[in-house]
């Protein structure tokens, strides 16, 4: 089961800049457009939840939020205003340094969710097309492994035609981190309506390996979290499909293109009881048509 309950959990944009260039990247064509949230918008959230107390944890996201300069500042304010958690969404190469992993980790950000995109130097730099990219995020993950405060670490890879095969391999390539609590493979779909990058991959193909990844990551004590994957094919791993999501503010634009892809298409919808599955979406139907063979009604 999940560690984390996405409604204690409100996340607000605040970066629209990365150094990397992952070949999945949802929103390569919009980051010079889309704006993140003022520092004014940040302050009027913190003071909503001090006088609410509805959310108990912030995430700082954000194309890559380490590139702020005051990101220590923002986790401190928040902290102050009464966030019982401070979460950044990060590539986590900054963290290879570590008087920036300690000066965060002072100024109070406590969980660390961290995108891993391959299983090694070769693999994962592929994905991310900077030379060095995995060695840094992995020396970020230790680095938060061996600080003295309490943190937790959470990792996403994205699953993708090129990846999917590497899923096992990731978790046994973080195995030997003890504050890894929470792996998460989020299924890649495309913002818009075909898939233009080829990076679209059969479910039947996934599964195999996205189920070795599942049980090799409880082996270890993790949770896990699949995202937009159908859970009638999960089987007994049903309950590792969460696609719910923290309350997330961001510039609107960026839903104009996300709803693009055409989730919840499925023969079987009407007649399922699932409240997390999303379904297929445009692309997927386009590429690999409506899986009726592999795709079964859940009971109520």
């Amino acid at each position: 089961m999940s560690r984390f309950d996405h409604s204690e959990y409100v996340s607000i944009t605040m970066e629209f800049r990365c150094n990397l260039k992952c070949v999945h990247c949802m929103i390569e064509g919009t980051m010079d457009e889309l704006v993140p949230e003022s520092l004014e918008k940040f302050e009027e959230l913190l003071a909503h939840n001090r006088a609410s107390r509805q959310w108990k944890g912030l995430i700082l996201t954000g194309s890559e939020i380490t590139l702020r300069r005051d990101l220590a500042e923002l986790a401190r304010r928040a902290r102050e205003s009464g966030f019982e958690h401070v979460r950044i969404q990060t590539h986590g190469m900054h963290l290879a340094q570590p008087s920036y992993c300690r000066k965060l980790v002072e100024a109070g950000v406590d969980e660390y969710f961290i995108s891993v995109a391959g299983c090694d130097a070769a693999t994962h730099d592929d994905i991310t097309e900077v030379e060095g990219s995995f060695a840094r995020t992995l020396r970020g993950m230790e680095n938060l492994d061996a600080c003295e405060q309490e943190v937790a670490m959470i990792t996403n890879t994205v699953v993708t035609e090129k990846s999917y095969r590497l899923l096992p391999a990731v978790v046994d390539a973080l195995s030997h981190l003890e504050r890894l609590v929470q792996m998460e493979f989020w299924v890649y779909w495309p913002m818009e309506e075909s898939d233009s990058k080829n990076l679209l991959a059969a479910h039947a193909d996934i599964l195999p390996w996205l189920r070795e990844a599942i049980e090799r990551a409880r082996a270890l004590g993790r949770s896990v979290e699949v995202k937009n994957f159908p859970q009638c094919m999960l089987g007994e791993y049903g309950d590792t499909l969460v696609n719910d999501q923290p309350q997330l503010f961001i510039d609107p634009a960026f839903w104009d293109r996300f709803m693009r892809n055409g989730f919840h298409q499925c023969r079987y919808r009407e007649a399922c009881a699932s409240r997390q599955c999303l379904g297929l979406t445009t692309p997927y139907i386009e590429k690999y048509g409506w899986d009726e063979s592999l795709l079964r009604p859940l009971p109520g």
